[in-house]
C-alpha cells in the first residue's frame, strides 16, 4: 500500500514541482556572439586615446606603471577605419603592473546605431596587452544589454606603430536573461 501525504504537503511538493519547471523552462539565458572593430589611434589631433596623467619624472606610455589614459574610440562594423560607427568604447585604461605587462581596463561601449540604440555593455579587467589575445569581462550593460554577463576577446588585427593607430576585433560572448 502506497503512503499517504496530508493534502498541504501534497500542494507544496507540486508547487514546488511547477516552481522547478519553470525556472528550468523559462529561466535559460539567450547566447549572442557579436563582433565588432574597436578604431584605436594614439596620436595626432584625431587622437582617442590619450595619457591624462602618471608618474611625476616617467614618461606616460603603455609600458610605465601608473599611467593612466582616458579613451574615446569608435566601435565600427568592419576593420575598416571608414566602416559605419555604431557607438564608442569610452572609459579608463590603467597600466597597473610595476613591468608594464598588463593593464586594467574598466570601458562602457556606448551604442548610437538602430538596432543597439542607447543601450551599453560595460567591460572590465586586467588585459596582458602584449598577447594578441586578451579576454576581458563583460559585468553588466543597459537598454537592450540589461543584465547581461559574458566576455569580450580583444584581437589586435593590425597596428601602424608609426602613427600609434591599431584596429581591435571584440568578439562578444554575452548571456542575457
Amino acid at each position: 500500500m502506497a503512503p499517504t501525504f496530508p493534502k498541504p504537503i501534497k500542494i507544496i511538493f507540486l508547487s514546488i514541482l511547477l516552481l522547478i519547471k519553470i525556472k528550468i523552462t523559462y529561466g535559460q539565458p539567450n547566447q549572442s556572439i557579436l563582433v565588432f572593430y574597436m578604431q584605436d589611434v594614439g596620436k595626432g589631433p584625431n587622437a582617442t586615446v590619450l595619457p591624462i596623467i602618471g608618474i611625476k619624472d616617467k614618461v606616460w606610455s603603455y609600458n610605465t606603471f601608473g599611467t593612466i589614459f582616458a579613451v574615446d574610440d569608435p566601435i565600427t562594423l568592419t576593420s575598416s577605419p571608414t566602416s559605419t560607427q555604431i557607438g564608442s568604447a569610452q572609459g579608463i585604461i590603467t597600466v597597473t603592473s610595476q613591468d608594464g605587462a598588463n593593464v586594467n581596463i574598466i570601458l562602457s561601449i556606448v551604442f548610437n546605431n538602430a538596432q543597439y540604440s542607447r543601450s551599453t555593455l560595460e567591460i572590465q579587467g586586467t588585459s596582458r596587452q602584449h598577447e594578441n589575445l586578451r579576454e576581458l569581462s563583460v559585468v553588466g550593460g543597459t537598454g537592450r544589454f540589461r543584465f547581461a554577463r559574458g566576455f569580450i576577446v580583444f584581437e589586435t588585427i593590425s597596428y601602424d606603430a608609426s602613427n600609434n593607430q591599431s584596429i581591435i576585433r571584440l568578439t562578444i560572448t554575452l548571456e542575457t536573461p
